[in-house]
């Protein structure tokens, strides 16, 4: 089990807030499709779908990620290896099933997120009370993208989601790209080493950071995403970080709150960089970021 202890800090004293088991696992599948991109940024598109009679199953919940990838979503309460066989199987459904999956996200959530589906990493994230060693091993050798996520109830109205494991792509293991340099413009090469400094360092933040690749962006993820890097801009680096705007002092020209104007990637605060100097200062809000995701 989780080593995770929760304290509430009062005017008398600091108590602990027991765990408690859930009495059904419907109840936590519930909870999490109610409050879906609260939880794991994750818009819900389907509770229990039938994947028809020859497949013969039905998959606990269907959603489109914020970067726009498959989410296949499967619960156990307790400790069971199951789950991850079971939602591979689906998994593999899915795949299979492109155009259905399509219509549903065109059905639900309209044409413009249809026509925007990232088919590249399709995602399957396992809610569990927990995994073993063997769990997370497992997943490192499998080729898809999973998440794995611990829960715990604490006390009436508290509940915990603790990220275990996460793999990304073919071989579940990061890639870590080389920069591409022109030769012929000093400007973009020191940009482009930049860009190439940049991903190390979000990429150093955690054994559990993973990468999702779309046109205008590339997204630095946990569970959620934490950081999105711009690819539109060539004098300088644009990074959008999943921290409050409201809870760091702004520096124009360097910091600015972008909430409710649109950009590519997701995060209400911008970041401007132009040197590793700007880099440096920019660490902390990444490590904001991380941590919130």
């Amino acid at each position: 089990m989780s080593g995770l202890k929760l304290f509430s800090l009062g005017g008398a004293g600091v108590a602990e807030i027991a765990a408690r088991p859930v009495a059904r696992e419907r109840h936590v599948q519930e909870l999490v499709e109610r409050h879906m991109e609260t939880f794991l940024r994750v818009r819900f598109l389907a509770s229990e779908y039938n994947t028809g009679p020859r497949h013969g199953g039905r998959i606990d919940s269907l959603g489109l990620d914020e970067n726009g990838a498959p989410v296949i979503i499967e619960y156990k309460r307790g400790q069971d290896a199951g789950v991850i066989n079971q939602g591979l199987f689906y998994l593999s459904w899915l795949i299979d099933h492109k155009a259905e999956f399509q219509h549903l996200v065109r059905e639900r959530l309209g044409a413009a997120a249809a026509a925007q589906v990232l088919w590249s990493n399709p995602r399957l994230i396992c809610i569990a009370e927990d995994f073993t060693r063997y769990d997370v091993h497992a997943i490192g050798e499998i080729q898809r993208t999973i998440d794995l996520v611990r829960y715990r109830y604490f006390g009436n109205d508290l509940l915990a989601l603790e990220s275990v494991a996460s793999v990304t792509g073919r071989s579940g293991r990061l890639r870590r790209p080389q920069a591409v340099v022109s030769p012929s413009h000093s400007s973009d090469h020191s940009i482009e080493e930049l860009r190439s400094t940049l991903d190390e360092v979000l990429l150093a933040l955690g054994d559990d950071v993973t990468q999702v690749d779309r046109k205008q962006y590339r997204a630095y993820r946990r569970l959620r995403n934490f950081a999105c890097v711009s690819r539109t801009h060539k004098q300088h680096v644009l990074v959008y970080v999943n921290a409050d705007p409201q809870e760091v002092d702004l520096v124009p020209g360097f910091t600015r709150d972008v909430t409710g104007i649109g950009h590519h990637g997701t995060g209400p605060l911008e970041i401007r960089l132009r040197s590793e100097k700007d880099l440096e200062r920019a660490v902390p809000f990444f490590r904001l970021g991380y941590a919130a995701a």
